[in-house]
């Protein structure tokens, strides 16, 4: 592919940085740090989440990649996106699917601090695997130090601050978590749709083959969720949770770790930006085909209550 002339304006970065950090803030608020213990007391689906969210994943992804001898600027976009943690909006998904929203909270909350270490490594790691991504890797100036500073401040910092504030102020985390998730997701969403359509004549030129690997991707994210928590046996609730969090990816964080570092990778700018439009589809289309459909959750509700019981009435 040859190169594309996308026109971003450098300072918008900035804006879009601080609109990641809100999303990551808006979502933490009701987190907590049962959250976390919860993968302990029940770990089987959140592990298998993780495991196919971060292993699985970006591992089929590059062999994939190399099978099909996909142009490494795609190839390359394509590793990125599969190294990201779940979207943030994997847990509302997961709620209107009937699946377990347990499971996708605490995913969501492990993989939100997994991701300062998990997302950068993958990312060169996978890339270095495949000859043709690695020789374009080769000619990106990768600063590991200025990376991982980029996650602190747009995923570490927001999460600490938003679970501190909702523990102290959990009314007022209550209150203002859905609206300020929706404000700030929606400025995101319109500074894709801005950057998109300030580039539309170049990104037009290979629309089709990244249209297909974008669906493509998200395809085999769905199936790989899903697949991991059936190979695993666990619950259909479960299993929606799983795919939903594997299928969903931030988008977001994909584009200020591009804009950052590599705003001259136009191809892989074009795979991100299309994958922050379908992956909302495809998961709302999913979301529509599953709330008709029972999961069991109801069950798996009561039995998760029952183990917190008795995890409470434990001594010590």
């Amino acid at each position: 592919m040859e190169p594309l002339d996308i026109n971003f304006d450098s300072s918008a970065l900035y804006v879009m940085n601080a609109m990641m950090a809100c999303v990551i803030f808006g979502v933490t608020l009701t987190l907590k740090v049962d959250d976390f213990k919860r993968v302990i007391r029940q770990p089987r689906a959140p592990i298998t989440g993780l495991v196919a969210q971060f292993f699985l994943f970006p591992a089929i992804t590059t062999f994939i990649i190399w099978l099909f001898a996909i142009p490494p600027e795609l190839g390359l976009g394509m590793i990125l996106l599969s190294s990201c943690p779940g979207g943030s909006i994997s847990n509302i998904l997961t709620y209107l699917s009937r699946g377990n929203v347990a499971v996708s909270v605490s995913m969501t909350a492990v993989s939100s601090v997994g991701a300062i270490v998990m997302t950068p490594f993958n990312f060169a790691f996978y890339a270095a695997l495949n000859p043709s991504t690695r020789a374009i890797l080769q000619d990106i100036v990768i600063d590991p130090v200025s990376l991982l500073g980029l996650f602190f401040l747009i995923l570490g910092i927001p999460l600490a601050l938003g679970m501190y504030l909702g523990s102290k102020f959990p009314e007022f985390a209550r209150k203002v978590e859905r609206p300020f998730r929706v404000i700030s997701m929606t400025v995101m969403l319109g500074f894709v749709i801005v950057a998109c359509a300030n580039n539309l004549e170049s990104m037009l030129k290979y629309i089709g083959i990244i249209a297909v690997t974008v669906i493509g991707l998200n395809t085999l994210a769905l199936l790989i969720g899903y697949g991991a928590g059936k190979l695993t046996g666990l619950p259909e609730a479960d299993r929606r949770a799983v795919t939903m969090e594997v299928g969903i990816q931030n988008s977001g964080l994909g584009f200020s770790i591009l804009f950052t570092f590599y705003p001259e990778m136009t191809a892989m700018i074009q795979v991100v930006g299309l994958w922050g439009v379908w992956h909302l589809v495809s998961g709302m289309a999913l979301t529509w085909f599953w709330s008709r459909r029972a999961s069991g959750q109801k069950e798996n509700e009561r039995n998760f209550q029952a183990l917190e019981a008795d995890g409470a009435r434990e001594p010590g």
